[in-house]
């Protein structure tokens, strides 16, 4: 077989994380571990029944067996936008600042290929969440770490920013409740984002599918509750945290209509939209899933951050409790790295946790834990880093 030489963009990109846990998890079963995975976050909980059986229903129904609009519906938009009201008191027109989107991953990417221009800068944050940096570099861009700290709660510091970057940098990401880092963001610092964004003309993506997983009374905010946000950036948000479909593939971006037209037109020539099947469950989700049924969804991660809390810290291992998301961001102990560590979990434990530096260089020094597996495995997992760390 000839061996073809990949283009200089494809190069650029280390293999997928998840895919490379996948890897070593697959390796560590052949040779008989019994392997608890904490390494990615999806899900362990079904879609609520009356999601599925919309599906059902529409599954069966000729109507949605062609092409869908590659828009999305406008029945899917308008509920986005009835939600985005009645969650975030943000007043978006369904028709221009709403785009139906395959989940959020790709819409990060076809933003990228929508505005980046070779030599172009994205600002992105390290340690982040990796389709950011990929899809700046698969549009020939430039990618300009913003360290993310936790001397400073993990925000970036945009006056810090070198003003030669800054003068050619096109897209500023921003994401919070914050993967992997767990941490929250508040209005005043939203506010400095916009400002920066307009003085400098430049677009904010912010990332926000984890708006709905949070603890102890914290409500996340959107970005576009900020005045001005509209005009200067779009938000990325999925139903797969809140009603756990990750592997329904549908999301939206929402905000500047300009930004979300040329997003659009990306997608109209890259892909044929989300089948109007799942679209018609999404609504359902969107309109007719009880606050109830969040909350109930949130007390279950809450117990399991209370579990993996108690645990690391009663080891030594140093974590904050988080507010959001279903991740914890810890300490690595003294004397090992990222990288050490989770390989000593695997291991020891037959249990995995993501290297912080598979986040970007500033999350060396850090793991990642996630509480999306049944509250059994948890607890044995727990048990396991008790008995390896003693």
């Amino acid at each position: 077989m000839p061996k073809y030489i990949r283009s200089g963009r494809l190069q650029q990109i280390p293999p997928y994380l998840f895919a490379e846990i996948s890897r070593k998890v697959e390796q560590a079963k052949k040779s008989g571990v019994d392997v608890i995975s904490l390494g990615i976050g999806d899900p362990d909980m079904p879609t609520p029944k009356h999601i599925v059986d919309e599906l059902g229903r529409a599954a069966n129904d000729p109507r949605n067996h062609q092409y869908p609009d590659y828009e999305g519906l406008l029945e899917f938009r308008e509920a986005v936008a009835s939600w985005y009201k009645r969650r975030h008191n943000v007043s978006l027109d369904p028709v221009s600042e709403v785009l139906t989107l395959i989940g959020s991953k790709e819409g990060s990417l076809h933003l990228s290929l929508a505005f980046v221009n070779p030599g172009d800068y994205a600002l992105v944050p390290n340690p982040c969440y990796t389709p950011y940096r990929t899809g700046t570099l698969l549009a020939n861009g430039l990618v300009h770490d913003l360290p993310l700290l936790e001397a400073n709660d993990f925000l970036p510091q945009l006056g810090r920013i070198p003003r030669e970057v800054v003068k050619k940098a096109k897209i500023l990401y921003v994401s919070y409740p914050n993967n992997p880092t767990t941490a929250v963001a508040g209005k005043e610092f939203y506010r400095e984002v916009v400002d920066f964004a307009r003085d400098n003309s430049m677009i904010v993506c912010s990332d926000n599918p984890y708006s709905e997983i949070a603890f102890d009374g914290y409500r996340p905010l959107s970005f576009l509750e900020v005045p001005g946000a509209k005009e200067v950036g779009v938000e990325l948000n999925s139903l797969s945290k809140p009603y756990n479909m990750t592997g329904w593939r549908i999301g939206m971006a929402v905000g500047s209509e300009d930004i979300i037209s040329a997003i659009a037109t990306v997608k109209n020539n890259v892909d044929s939209g989300v089948f109007n099947g799942v679209q018609r469950a999404a609504i359902t989700a969107l309109l007719k899933t009880p606050d109830s049924e969040i909350d109930r969804l949130n007390s279950i991660y809450q117990k399991r951050r209370d579990l993996v809390y108690e645990t690391l810290t009663g080891v030594g291992i140093a974590v904050r409790k988080p507010r959001a998301t279903f991740y914890m961001w810890c300490r690595v102990p003294e004397g090992h790295t990222s990288a050490s560590f989770a390989a000593l979990m695997l291991e020891k434990a037959g249990v995995v946790v993501t290297p912080g530096a598979a986040y970007g260089s500033y999350g060396e020094g850090y793991f990642r834990v996630s509480v999306t597996v049944p509250d059994a495995r948890l607890e044995e997992a727990m048990q396991r880093i008790r008995k390896a760390l003693k």
